[in-house]
């Protein structure tokens, strides 16, 4: 692919991302992608064979990469203390970087809850067969307390991901500037890896 091929893609995937955030995905069509892009249909349609598909490689774009550092944190062989820590850690850092990513998990699931099964990007994310083992394990041998797995990580990620989502509420409520806003933020990587980690203790 030459590089004017590669400037058009990139311009395509970042008009299309700005819509989608914008007015939704489901409220864009690709005439307007193209048209704001500045480039014909025809064009469009050679570099994405649907809407569905565009909106599947921006996901897949902004996902993959990041999803396999959370990943590699919840397979190492590390003390459970330390992997909330440091999955808490990454995971906020990764949403404060690229904060569309909840908005974009949020579409998938709002617009087809079956694909979000299927993709790739989004399993990754979702990885807690080897974290949820070893909080058994240590459970069996009385090292941390023994809790539902699955529950856990689902209250772990939720205490991640919903603030993020809320943003809006959280920012009027306390009349936050932006700067402000994310000094709160970066406050929870601390709160939720202690009020976690101090749940497990037995």
């Amino acid at each position: 692919m030459n590089k004017s091929s590669i400037k058009t893609k990139q311009k395509i995937l970042t008009t299309a991302t700005e819509l989608f955030l914008k007015k939704g995905v489901d409220r864009v069509g690709v005439r307007e992608i193209a048209t704001k892009a500045g480039i014909n249909l025809s064009l469009m349609n050679y570099y994405f064979q649907s809407k569905e598909k565009l909106f599947e490689t921006i996901f897949d774009t902004l996902v993959k990469e990041r999803a396999v550092t959370i990943r590699e944190i919840l397979e190492d062989e590390i003390p459970i203390e330390k992997k909330v820590k440091d999955y808490t850690y990454a995971y906020i850092d990764i949403l404060l970087e690229k904060p569309i990513l909840v908005s974009f998990v949020l579409s998938v699931i709002h617009r087809n809850p079956e694909k979000i099964k299927t993709m790739g990007a989004v399993l990754a994310l979702y990885n807690s067969e080897k974290f949820c083992n070893q909080l058994a394990k240590e459970a069996k041998a009385g090292n941390v307390k023994a809790v539902d797995p699955e529950q856990l990580y689902i209250s772990l990620i939720s205490l991640i991901l919903f603030p993020f989502a809320i943003k809006e509420l959280i920012t009027d409520r306390n009349s936050f500037s932006p700067e402000e806003y994310i000094q709160f933020i970066k406050a929870r990587k601390e709160h939720i890896s202690e009020m976690v980690i101090s749940y497990l203790k037995v």
